[in-house]
């Protein structure tokens, strides 16, 4: 069963990938993502909004594709919400396998379908006082449709 959590505060990696293998000696492997705020163009903070409740039950949908996909021991994926400052990590994905390919190929897959699948939207803040909301990129739904096709990560 995967670990799901959308929270304002950080999150501490080295603790989330002990958690996840604790105990455990059917892990091989584990594979991580973290994703962080950088300050592309002048951006002064994300601030990113969800609607409690819908978006854990499309994180733990997205979580269990990747569990029926490969053979995983454990998943987590923390998502933070609210205002988040360049430098500051945004979103967390762990995938254990007793084998490295699975654990990579599924953290891949996670990654991607988050991108694309998770219910989110992003403010940017300027360091001009503008802001502005993030689109979605088109590199991120090829990225996702590689995965519906049933393929792999490139």
């Amino acid at each position: 069963m995967a670990r799901i959590l959308v929270q304002e505060a950080p999150f501490d990696t080295a603790a989330e990938m002990a958690a996840l293998s604790a105990g455990r000696t059917d892990v091989g492997g584990v594979a991580s993502f973290v994703g962080i705020c950088r300050a592309d163009d002048g951006l002064r903070a994300l601030v990113l909004e969800h609607y409690p409740g819908m978006t854990e039950k499309a994180l733990s949908g997205i979580a269990g594709e990747a569990e029926r996909r490969w053979p995983l021991t454990g998943c987590t994926v923390i998502h933070r919400v609210g205002r988040i400052l360049p430098g500051e990590p945004i979103v967390l994905v762990l995938a254990a396998s007793a084998h490295r390919a699975a654990a990579l190929e599924a953290c891949a897959f996670l990654i991607d379908w988050l991108k694309t699948g998770a219910p989110f939207w992003k403010r940017e803040e300027m360091a001009d006082g503008s802001e502005r909301w993030v689109e979605a990129k088109e590199s991120d739904d090829a990225a996702a449709e590689k995965w519906k096709a049933g393929g792999a990560a490139p």
